[in-house]
Parts: structure tokens; sequence; C-alpha cells
């Protein structure tokens, strides 16, 4: 009964993990919440009126979600230069909100500023933050002088509530940070080999639907591998661990993605494209069959669970003969000879269980230090031996400091301008709708500016946060009207819907929206200034709001959405060229590079691109053809990526593999290949630009290979397959951005 319980907490941990990675969001809803009670517990202890607890809370969640830096002591430093910050905002609320102009003003200068000052960091943004967040909340409570001292009084309790639960209550150290993104990444890479264990038993008709869950697994995989390279400088002792646990890392996601796609190919009836493991809502290829229930199949499930089983249990503490001769048997299939008697697709199947469970241990290795050896097979010996050496050979390396913009092509400062030009349109027109409450156009013009960088992004961000307010007027009529003049009771469910709010963030701005409305119809009900009309004005400066910063972000230096995408995909193809030259320069016998580095920045890249596309891929947008385009072109890129990190994973191995040598013919053979991906982003910079993308002989033939189907055991067949898939992603990419294709010779 012990054991199965302590199953069910492990398997209710994991599925935490893998749906939070870190438990950031957990973290930060908690500690928001918590900051808010402690503040209001106080606040009740001493008597307070209702307009000072509506203070209290809104003080204690600013001061809780501005912090962003990941290291305690800035944070710390951020929130004492928070304090002053606050108390001057809120103080000049209190002067300038009877004077009509200068309050105004005043207002549109402070907008300015604190946008402007996200050029200085997390520091900065955090800073400006609190300093209009703060003078809002002067406007919300009408703040006068002669409360002027409670109010700050209130906000310094709120600020020191903030504190306490950052730095005592709910701690959130970067090591232990990315402890737990690491639980996230091992329960998300079970979470995917389930996912392929099922895409082996899928019939005919659910394929879709398997491929579908593959593909998802894949991506989320993949997030969590971003999420941990963005914190290894500040969790790691030092920069050798740091390197050593991001190559790791990149190891097992590049294994997992690795199998499967091995896996749909050894199930289909012809060779499965990279490409369907990246393209949303691509259907399967075509099955021949169901899985046949053959002795192959049934080793190969076997080897599935094992896997899962393994990579469970990596990290957890666990050991024992059993688990060492689970490991010991996928490790083994490593060496031909180990390998099952089935077709030449299974056999690559097993060869990727194999190579799965090599990363596998490595990670576990690099994570938890030494393992005991004492039940090694010969297999599992090499591969230790192979980790060992490659380990020794990670070395740090310093970065380019990228070059910044300055005057107006500086982001932070044409979104200062452009924000300070709608919020004055937000103003005008706010006050015509309502001269108490036209703060909340002001708010969500404000807010659309925040995190987005071209017309259309801004303009999906104020759709969302228009449909999220409108459902959360009617939520908050009803919450109001169950609540009444329940004081406690509304205040409990405002903290359930400040801990919604900031859980689902990061998944869903329109949720986030709807819980920030309901929210304030019960703050309007604390407030007795609650009513019908008051909600359905909240939807209308909200309307007003979001069509301001449209209007500004259209009109006033204006990023369009091609431009911004132009730019980062010619950013996305400047990193490929950099990665795929630097790997097969060292795979040709070049010095070795940073290829880790230049992965990442891929990565990077690619996900900020992915981002910024956005608005030309949602629901709304009426240009379907624009929208399947947009989707091709990333799903082909995340294709090119994938292969050059395997290319980059492999290149790295060659100073201390023993079963891995430089071939100098690879260089020669993937040229074409770096001149087509640098065509094409000459093509995308200039529409005008004379280029046309080659094709021609497949790379195995350049390089005079017998290898017309590489086989999966070799690695410089491995490499000559990753190569020859890389330049068909790349020659695919000209179709959709209008790159001329030379016709091949003859």
């Amino acid at each position: 009964m012990r054991a199965a319980g302590r199953s069910v907490r492990t398997r209710l941990r994991d599925r935490i993990a893998a749906s939070d990675p870190g438990l950031l969001r957990l973290t930060a809803g908690l500690r928001t919440v918590g900051a808010i009670a402690l503040t209001l517990a106080v606040l009740a202890t001493l008597g307070a009126d209702v307009h000072l607890l509506v203070a209290g809370a809104m003080a204690a969640m600013v001061a809780t979600f501005a912090i962003r830096e990941k290291q305690l002591g800035p944070q710390a430093v951020t929130l004492a230069l928070g304090l002053p910050v606050a108390l001057a905002s809120v103080c000049l609320g209190a002067v300038l909100n009877a004077r009509l102009y200068a309050g105004d003003i005043f207002f549109v200068v402070l907008i300015f500023c604190a946008v402007y000052c996200r050029r200085f960091g997390d520091r900065g943004t955090a800073l400006g933050l609190i300093g209009f967040q703060v003078y809002f909340l002067s406007l919300f409570v009408g703040a006068t002088l002669s409360s002027l001292p409670a109010l700050c009084g209130v906000i310094a309790l709120a600020f020191c509530s903030s504190a306490l639960l950052r730095f005592a209550v709910v701690p959130a150290t970067p090591t232990a940070v990315l402890q737990r993104l690491r639980l996230a990444f091992r329960a998300r890479l079970a979470q995917l080999v389930s996912a392929q264990l099922d895409l082996l038993d899928a019939g005919t008709d659910e394929m879709d639907k398997a491929l579908e869950a593959v593909r998802d697994g894949t991506a989320r995989l993949h997030e969590s591998a971003m999420m941990i390279q963005a914190r290894l400088e500040e969790g790691t002792p030092d920069e050798s661990a740091a390197r050593l646990v991001q190559r790791r890392i990149a190891d097992a996601e590049i294994a997992a993605e690795r199998l499967g796609l091995l896996l749909l190919t050894a199930r289909t009836a012809e060779r499965a494209d990279t490409l369907t493991l990246h393209l949303p809502g691509a259907p399967a290829p075509s099955v021949g069959q169901a899985a046949v229930p053959d002795e192959a199949t049934a080793t190969l499930r076997r080897d599935l669970q094992a896997l899962r089983t393994l990579v469970l249990r990596a990290g957890g503490g666990d050991s024992g003969t059993a688990l060492a001769h689970v490991r010991n048997r996928l490790l083994g299939y490593r060496d031909e000879e180990n390998l099952p008697p089935a077709s030449a697709a299974v056999q690559d199947v097993f060869r990727g269980i194999g190579e799965s469970a090599r990363a596998v241990l490595g990670l576990r290795i690099a994570l938890d230090g030494p393992q005991d050896e004492s039940d090694d097979s010969p297999a599992t010996a090499r591969s230790r031996e192979e980790l060992d050496a490659e380990d020794a050979a990670i070395d740090g390396g310093e970065e380019a400091e990228p070059q910044e913009e300055t005057g107006l092509r500086r982001p932070t400062t044409r979104a200062a301008v452009q924000v300070a030009v709608g919020s004055s349109l937000a103003i005008a027109g706010g006050e015509l709708l309502s001269a108490q409450r036209w703060y909340w156009a002001v708010l969500t013009c404000w807010i659309v500016f925040l995190n987005t960088a071209s017309t259309g992004e801004i303009l999906v961000k104020g759709y969302r946060r228009l449909l999220g307010t409108v459902f959360g007027v009617v939520a908050g009529i009803v919450l109001a009207g169950l609540v009444g003049q329940h004081t406690w009771t509304a205040f409990a469910l405002v903290l359930v819907l400040i801990f919604a709010m900031f859980y689902v963030a990061p998944l869903s701005y329109t949720l986030m929206s709807f819980f920030v409305t309901a929210m304030l119809g019960l703050l309007y009900t604390l407030l007795h200034t609650y009513s019908l009309d008051v909600l359905l004005l909240r939807v209308e400066e909200t309307a007003l709001g979001a069509a301001c910063g449209v209007a500004a972000a259209a009109l006033v230096l204006p990023v369009r959405t091609d431009r911004r995408t132009n730019e980062l995909l010619g950013t996305v193809l400047e990193r490929l060229v950099s990665v795929t030259e630097a790997a097969v320069g060292q795979l040709s016998g070049g010095p070795p590079d940073e290829l880790l580095d230049k992965a990442r920045d891929l990565d990077q890249a690619l996900a900020d691109l992915r981002a910024a596309t956005q608005p030309l891929i949602h629901p709304v947008t009426p240009l379907r053809a624009r929208r399947h385009t947009a989707r091709y072109v990333v799903a082909l890129l995340e294709t090119c990526a994938y292969h050059a990190r395997t290319l980059a994973a492999t290149a790295e191995l060659l100073p201390t593999h023993p079963s891995i040598a430089a071939d100098p013919r690879l260089r020669g053979a993937a040229a074409r290949t770096v001149r087509n991906i640098e065509t094409i982003a000459v093509r995308v910079a200039d529409q005008h630009a004379a280029a046309l993308v080659e094709t021609g002989p497949s790379i195995a033939s350049l390089l005079g290979s017998d290898a017309g189907t590489p086989r999966y055991g070799r690695i410089t067949d491995r490499v000559l397959r990753h190569l020859e898939r890389l330049d068909e992603a790349v020659v695919g990419l000209a179709r959709p951005l209008d790159v001329p294709v030379a016709a091949p010779q003859k």
C-alpha cells in the first residue's frame, strides 16, 4: 500500500511538472496570492476601511509580479528601489487627480518613461511597471491628499509582504528552479515516449491522432529544453557545468525526436519526412497496415516501455539490478550483433532506442554525478567511457555582444513614442466616455504594447483582451450578484481569481483578461461602485484603448508584421548558415567551434519568429492561404533546425568519440546547401534580388557514396542522411518564399 501511494504521488508529481515546467506558474500564483492575503490580514487587524484593503491588494500584486530578475540579490535591490518609486507615484497621483490637464500630461509622460525604461533590462522594466501601475492604483481608489499618509503606509506594508513571501515563504532560487525544470524535462520526455508507444500500436484510422500526440510531445520537450537553456548560467555553479547540462539536454532531445521519426518510418509504407513532425495538422504518411503482433513488434513494444521506465527512474535516486538490466539491454542495441531479426526499418528503431538510452544515461550522469557501475555490461561500460571523454572535452567560450540599434530605431524608444501617442488618444476618448473611469482605456492601450513588437501582434493582443473582457464582464455580473455585500467572501474570490490569472497568463491571454475583469467586478462591489453600467463601460473603454493602441502602432513609426517576420526570418537563416557551416567544418576536420551556443542561438531566433507569426496564423486572420504559408515555412525551418542541431551534436563528438572520424569531402558536399540558405536570405531581404536556388545530385552521390538509402548504424551515413534532409528542406523553402529554383543540370 505504501509503495502504491508513493507511485501515485510520483505520477501526480510528474504530471504537474510536465504541465508547469519549473512550477513557474504555480510559484507566481502562490507568491502573489500569499502577498495579497498577508497584506489584507494585517490591514484587517488594524481595522482599515475597504478602500485601503483594495489598495493594499493591488499594491501587493504589483510589487510581486513586477520583479523579473532570476537571482535573489538583484530581486531584493529592485524591490527596495521599487518602494520609493511607488510612493512617489501615489503621491503625484493624489496631487494631480484633481488637476485635469496637468494630471493627463503627467500620466502620458509617466507612460513614456515607463516604456522607455525597458531598455535598461529587467530592473528598468520592473520600476517602470511599478510607477505606472501604482499611479493607476491612485486613480482607481480615488487617492486624495488627506488619504495619502494611509495609502503610503499600505503600499509600504504591501512591499514588505511581497518581500516576505518572495524571500522566506515561497523562495525560488535559480538552482531550485533549474532542478524543477530538469524534472519537467524528464516528465515530458517520458510523455513523448508514451506517445511514441501509442504510435506503434495505432491502427490505420488512429494514426493521425497518434501522430499529433507525438508532434505535441516533441514541441513540448523542445520548449522545456529552451527553458532550461535560459536558466543554466544562473542555476549551475560554473560555465563548464552549464555547458555539460546543455549538451546532455540537447542529446536527449535529438535522440527522442529521431526515435519518433524512425518509428513513424517503420509504421508507414514510405519514407517519413521530418517535416511531418513539425507541421501542425499534417496528415500521417500512408500506413500499410496496423502493427503486426509478431515477435519483433512485441520486443519493440517491451523496449519502448522499458525506455519510458528508464526515463522516469533516471534522476530519481533509484538504482538496483533490475534497472541496470534494463539499461544494459537497451544500450546493447548500439551494437549490430544485439539487434533482433526484423526489417531494416524496425532495426533502425531498435538502434534509436539504444541511442535514446545512451542520452538518458548521459543526462543522469550530468545531473546526478557518477553512478554505480558494478552491474554494467560491456556496451554500458563503453557508453560511459564515451560520455566521460565528451564531458572532459567540454569547455566554455565567449559570445559576441549583439549590435544595438539607436535613436527611434531602438525598439524601446519606438514603443515609448507609440504608447505615449496611443495613451493620449485613449485619455481624450476615455474622458468622453466617462470622466471618472477613463483610465481603463489607458490601461488597455498600455497593456497591448507589453511584449509586442509589430502592428499585427498588437492587433491580436487587443482582440484577445477585448474578448476576455466581454466574457469577464458576464462572470463579474454573476459573481457580484452571488457575493452581494459579503466583504471577506468577495476578497476570497478575488484571491482565487488572481491565482487563476497568474497561472494561465503564459498559456492564454484571453483567459487572463477574463479573470482580471471578473476580479474587477468584485472590487467594484467592495468599493460600492458596482453596477451593470460600470461593467459595460469597462468593455467600451477596453475596446477604445485597444483601438487607440492599434492606431498608434499603425500610424506612428509602424513596424508591420511582414517587415518584422522578414527580419526575424533573415536572422534564422543567418544562424542556420552559421550552425551548418561550423558543424560541417568540424566534421570535415576543421577546428572546434562553439556549436552548442550557435545551436542555442538558432533555436532562440526560431522561437522569436514563431511568436512573431502568430498574427498571420491566428484563426481570425482572413487570408487563409497566407496562414497556411506561414505555418509551412515555420515547420520547414524547424525541420532545418533539427537537422542542423543533430549535425552540431555529432560534430562535437569528433575530438573524443572512437568511432567518428572527420571526412574532408563533407565540406564540398554541403557547400550547395549553405549557398542555397544564403540565397534565400538575400531574396527575403530584397525581393528584387536576382537569386536562384540550386538543385542537383544527392549529397551521398557528391561524396561518391554507394549509400543510396543510408542506414542508421554508421556515423558517416547518419551525417549524410541529415545533410540530405537539410538540403531537401532548404530547397523546399524556396517555393513558399517565392525564390526561383534553377533546373537541375543534366
